[in-house]
């Protein structure tokens, strides 16, 4: 199984817990039949919202990793009890390892230094940029454009939600159920993880 994996540090960590915890994470993949597929230091970053122990920075580190179907409950119950840990966000991509390179090859992110970019930076290169706010649309804009909503992606989320946190309803945005669905989950595991605000449309810096 191909997992993603967001780790939010405490903001005061040092290189050496960064480091450690990158190690552990390789360490537990190991363990269960897999191994790390990459790993992204996005750095410190300002929480969209403070959390709630009054947090307002975190530090942000992603990896992709392969294991068996026992490795996510290995990496919950380690980063846990850790106690350089503040957020973890855990999402299973596939069943099928031999998936896994074109997931790596497709990874990429606003939030990444080395590998900075979005789903959506073709169709803006071709001034579709401001088209996803028009309403009522006859076609799904997701499905149009072969693209679906991402939590580290806030590009291909971030305009269906409006200045007091509101997800935009399907028949304004006009965008189908089932993108729709892909949107709600994309924009809650993004405010899970400090990424963007319950209360605003706010982002994180």
């Amino acid at each position: 199984m191909i997992y993603e994996l967001a780790l939010v540090a405490r903001p005061e960590a040092t290189d050496e817990q960064i480091a450690s915890l990158k190690d552990m994470i390789a360490e537990i993949a190991g363990q269960y039949e897999g191994e790390v597929l990459l790993t992204d230091d996005w750095g410190r970053k300002q929480f969209a919202q403070i959390a709630k122990n009054g947090a307002t920075h975190g530090h942000y580190v992603y990896f992709i990793v392969k294991g068996n179907n026992k490795l996510n409950d290995e990496i919950n119950r380690r980063t846990k009890i850790s106690e350089d840990v503040h957020k973890i966000l855990l999402v299973k991509l596939s069943d099928i390892d031999a998936e896994a390179e074109e997931i790596v090859k497709k990874y990429k992110t606003p939030h990444s230094k080395a590998h900075n970019g979005s789903q959506t930076d073709e169709l803006e290169k071709g001034g579709d940029k401001d088209r996803r706010r028009f309403s009522k649309r006859k076609n799904c804009w997701f499905k149009q454009n072969s693209i679906s909503a991402d939590w580290k992606d806030p590009k291909t989320f971030n305009w269906l939600v409006n200045e007091f946190g509101k997800i935009q309803p399907s028949r304004v945005s006009g965008i189908s159920r089932k993108h729709h669905r892909y949107v709600e989950s994309a924009i809650k595991r993004a405010r899970n993880i400090g990424l963007a605000s319950h209360l605003s449309g706010n982002l994180t810096e």
